[in-house]
């Protein structure tokens, strides 16, 4: 959610408004599984940030990644070639 309202920041009012509108609909569906920033998921991150000092990775790509590992997920709703780089399938196309 972060990287997402992020992109999108400087898009202007109505965008901004539509994205955080997004965000608050996602959080009330059970269908999707938000999990919350916390000190630990933030080392685990930089973990991996360190280990690819070779990549591009951000900082949000590696918390997400390491979350991703620890829930066994390996499909990315994402067109970040990033992830491909770490051994995830993106689902959309760039």
């Amino acid at each position: 959610m972060t990287e997402f309202l992020a992109a999108l920041s400087a898009q202007g009012p109505r965008v901004r408004g539509l994205a955080a509108s997004v965000v608050e609909r996602v959080f009330k569906r059970k269908e999707f599984v938000v999990l919350p920033q916390t000190h630990h998921s933030f080392l685990k991150g930089l973990s991996l940030y360190k280990r690819r000092p070779d990549k591009r990775y951000s900082l949000v790509d590696c918390i997400s990644m390491e979350a991703m590992k620890g829930h066994g997920l390996r499909e990315a709703l994402t067109n970040d070639r990033h992830f491909t780089q770490e051994g995830f399938v993106a689902l959309m196309r760039g």
